[in-house]
């Protein structure tokens, strides 16, 4: 599928990809800057050998306090094809990866789907991880039905006012909570096997941002009426100022512990059962990967 229209995501842009960028500033060939065994993931997707995961250049988003800048802004990677991807997976696979785990596919769902469909006929047996956040068009998403085992959405935004000002990113909401519930009919309620690893379902991430709470609170109430209490959310204290942060004093600091021990209360408070919360030494840039082409070449 070439992408002469690309309307992938919600940003509709329609442009060729072949001649012309559009928000996401990819072409129509995938690009890629990571690929190697992952454990600083949620215990069930890194278990001890790691999660095989692959980081995608490109995004979708332009948040102003993005850990992953260097790849999702300023496009560092080197241009794969979807064979090369398919090797890259099996690869990962015979390194000992507990999953193949997707980071920001989003853009590149077409051809995403023909490397997963190669892998697979050259013996790819491990469960596929699909790692975004959220900003998903349910069309596009459907054409992956069968194919990914884990969904993994960082559900980021309840008000669209915050959601525009950090991640120029208009109507969030709207669309991730689609995507959310679009995931969750592929999947199902988490499954495990006698290890612990999941094998197939859904975890919502979010991310809690400096005074946001009421935020949070919201979104956590969403997930509590929309989804089955089975269904997963990871509660991440891990931001720390990055990027462009400075250049907004509300967000130019790290959450206030206080903040995130109430997230954690009012989880429980409203009936929600199982998730993963981080400790203080999350928030740090010790955790953030170093992009230097390791996997690929």
């Amino acid at each position: 599928m070439d992408l002469q229209k690309c309307n992938i995501c919600p940003r509709n842009c329609n442009v060729d990809r072949n001649i012309k960028r559009g928000f996401c500033r990819m072409s129509n060939n995938i690009k890629v800057a990571k690929a190697y065994l992952h454990k600083w993931e949620e215990p069930c997707i890194s278990g001890e050998r790691g999660s095989g995961t692959v980081f995608f250049t490109g995004c979708n988003l332009k948040c102003v306090f993005c850990q992953n800048y260097k790849i999702s802004q300023e496009n560092f990677g080197i241009t794969v094809s979807i064979e090369k991807l398919a090797d890259i997976f099996l690869n990962l696979e015979k390194l000992g990866a507990h999953n193949i785990n997707l980071v920001s596919p989003t853009i590149y769902i077409p051809k995403i789907k023909e490397s997963i469909l190669i892998a697979k006929d050259k013996g790819l047996s491990i469960p596929i991880v699909y790692n975004s956040n959220a900003y998903e068009n349910v069309e596009l998403l459907r054409i992956l039905d069968g194919l990914i085992d884990i969904y993994l959405p960082d559900l980021k935004y309840y008000d669209d006012t915050t959601a525009i000002k950090f991640s120029y990113a208009p109507e969030y909401f709207k669309y991730a909570k689609k995507a959310i519930l679009e995931m969750f009919r592929q999947v199902g309620v988490p499954i495990f096997d006698k290890n612990g690893i999941m094998k197939r379902g859904l975890i919502i991430r979010h991310l809690i941002l400096p005074g946001k709470l009421h935020e949070t609170k919201k979104i956590l109430k969403w997930i509590k009426e929309n989804l089955p209490k089975e269904v997963y959310v990871s509660l991440m204290g891990q931001y720390i100022p990055y990027y462009k942060a400075k250049n907004y004093p509300e967000i130019n600091k790290k959450i206030d512990n206080r903040d995130y021990e109430e997230a954690i209360n009012y989880f429980f408070e409203i009936g929600l059962e199982n998730g993963f919360v981080q400790d203080d030494e999350s928030a740090s840039e010790n955790y953030i990967p170093n992009f230097n082409l390791e996997g690929i070449n």
